[in-house]
């Protein structure tokens, strides 16, 4: 079958027919880095490993040998469907009802591959114009899942062949209700905290043995009351989240050996991962009082990635201003919301991130207004130009 890469719905619905819950692959790779070469773009596929998680397959694509080099990074990774039967069209057939595309991973963030895809392909079928610069794609299969053998690695892999990324947009659906609403220019934050307490394993009738749940509940309604702080003029107040509270007790008579509990944190850029881990191990000790000294209790954290904000400049600019032409829309500069694979890329480049629409993202009949398919083509068409005049004025 023969695609037109100058046409973003029919990427995109070749990308969603493709059933790529994360890990598999299913096809979406392949089926980008044939576009890739088509363009003439040098593509380099890897497959990175690491115990106890799946095997991942990458894909990192460039046209061009000069500077600045801008890049684009997407995933084709998607969730699971969830219940087919509640989808008005099968998930992953891509069918368009009444003007809109509809399918898993449409507007996270397949739709938002294929419209760059398309800009680019736009962008070079017009000999008039060279590109100022070279063109680049980052593609994962693990942004969805454990994020451990994708962008991280990909990068780390450009790094050790000192190949340099100049600036990087991640297609990410960022608009919470229009195209053009918003671009993320930052993102918090995110920590977990993995509290055990220790007792000893008795019998209820009995007080003399120490039962660890009063004392893990003392600590969770610690650090749930703190006020974290106030926020800053880019981020919203740091926060934090019991999320998972754990007992391994099937008896009612019978006081536990122990319990555990994991909060996450989302924090902003008046912290770093260390005064966090510092703070929360301070909130715990005073929660526990003159218990703390006992060492009954211990706490782990996981989490990649920090705080990142991206100032106003050529990216940031280039993007508003292609926004604004195509919408008239002025978007909001925003650093709300959840991570992305953007926390890896800030150590790299300048990153931001502008998509789709979304307010249907892992739900049933995810979906994405065809002309919103159209002007996102747009948008990065003329952003592309954009970026590389003001990199190079």
């Amino acid at each position: 079958m023969t695609i037109d890469l100058k046409d973003p719905v029919a990427l995109s619905q070749v990308l969603v027919r493709c059933e790529s819950v994360t890990p598999a692959e299913a096809g979406a790779i392949t089926l980008l880095q044939n576009a890739f070469e088509a363009l003439g773009f040098t593509c380099h596929r890897m497959t990175f490993s690491e115990p106890g998680t799946p095997d991942i397959e990458n894909l990192y694509a460039r046209l061009g040998t000069r500077g600045p080099n801008l890049c684009f990074a997407g995933h084709t990774d998607v969730v699971p469907a969830g219940d087919v039967a509640a989808w008005s069209v099968p998930p992953f057939a891509g069918e368009i009802r009444s003007g809109e595309l509809i399918g898993r991973g449409i507007s996270d963030m397949k739709g938002g591959i294929a419209c760059f895809l398309a800009a680019v392909a736009r962008r070079l079928a017009d000999k008039s114009r060279p590109v100022k610069g070279s063109l680049s794609f980052l593609i994962t299969g693990d942004e969805e899942g454990p994020s451990v053998n994708g962008t991280e690695k990909v990068l780390a892999w450009l790094k050790a062949r000192d190949e340099r990324l100049d600036a990087c947009i991640v297609g990410e659906p960022t608009n919470p209700k229009a195209l053009g609403d918003e671009i993320k220019i930052g993102r918090r934050g995110s920590l977990n905290a993995e509290i055990v307490v220790r007792g000893r394993q008795g019998h209820s009738a009995y007080t003399a043995h120490g039962n660890p749940v009063p004392k893990l509940a003392r600590i969770i309604d610690r650090l749930s009351r703190q006020t974290m702080d106030t926020g800053t003029p880019e981020f919203t107040p740091s926060h934090l989240h019991a999320t998972i509270i754990s007992v391994p007790n099937t008896a009612s008579n019978v006081i536990p050996a122990s319990a555990s509990a994991t909060v996450n944190i989302r924090y902003n850029n008046l912290w770093t991962r260390q005064s966090i881990e510092d703070w929360v191990r301070l909130q715990i000790a005073a929660a526990l009082g003159a218990d703390a000294a006992g060492g009954n209790w211990s706490v782990a954290f996981s989490g990649t990635g920090g705080v990142f904000l991206t100032k106003p400049g050529p990216l940031v600019d280039a993007l508003s201003a292609a926004i604004h032409d195509v919408t008239g829309r002025t978007p909001a500069l925003t650093t709300g919301g959840g991570t992305s694979d953007a926390r890896f890329i800030k150590d790299h480049c300048p990153v931001v991130e502008f998509g789709l629409v979304n307010a249907t993202i892992h739900a049933v009949d995810e979906r994405v207004p065809l002309a919103d398919l159209q002007a996102l083509t747009d948008i990065y068409s003329g952003f592309i130009d954009g970026y590389f005049d003001a990199a190079r004025a």
